[in-house]
C-alpha cells in the first residue's frame, strides 16, 4: 500500500489530526504559539497589575501601558491560533505567521522600556519564527 505522501510530508496522530507539512513548521507552529503566551501574559500582567510595569519619565512610545497591554493580548491569542494552524498546515497561516511575528517584534521593541527582559526573549523568537517559515526546504533531502 503506498502513501499518497511521505511521513516527512505530512502525519497523522490518533484522532485523524493532519500536521503541518514539515519539521520547520512545525518548529514554527510551536514557536509562534509560545510566543502567543507570552504576549498574551504580558497582556494580562498589565491590565490586571497596573504598577507592574514600570517605565521612566517618557513612557512607551505612542501608548501607555493599558493600550499596549491590550494589543499584546489580541497580538498573543492571534499568534497563538496562527500557530495551531501552521500546526495543521494551513497555507494562510506562513504568511500570516510572518506579518504577526514582524509585527510583534516592532511591538516588543516599543515595550522594551517596560519589559526589557520578555522583550527581548519574545524578539528572538520572533526572528526564528520567520526565519523558519521563510526558510526554503532543502531539495537536496534523501528519503530515509
Amino acid at each position: 500500500m503506498r502513501a499518497s505522501a511521505s511521513p516527512e510530508h505530512t502525519g497523522t496522530r490518533a484522532g485523524g489530526i493532519r500536521l503541518a507539512a514539515s519539521g520547520r513548521l512545525l518548529a514554527a507552529g510551536t514557536l509562534l504559539a509560545l510566543a502567543g503566551v507570552f504576549n498574551a501574559v504580558i497582556g494580562l500582567v498589565g491590565l490586571f497589575r497596573s504598577g507592574y510595569y514600570v517605565t521612566g519619565p517618557m513612557g512607551t512610545l505612542v501608548f501607555d501601558i493599558t493600550a499596549w497591554s491590550w494589543i499584546h493580548l489580541g497580538v498573543g491569542v492571534f499568534a497563538a491560533a496562527t500557530g495551531v494552524a501552521l500546526f495543521l498546515g494551513a497555507e494562510w497561516a506562513k504568511v500570516v505567521a510572518v506579518l504577526l511575528a514582524g509585527f510583534n517584534a516592532l511591538a516588543q521593541l516599543v515595550f522594551v522600556a517596560a519589559s526589557p527582559l520578555w522583550s527581548i526573549i519574545v524578539i528572538a523568537l520572533d526572528v526564528l519564527i520567520i526565519l523558519a517559515v521563510l526558510t526554503p526546504e532543502s531539495e537536496s533531502r534523501t528519503p530515509a
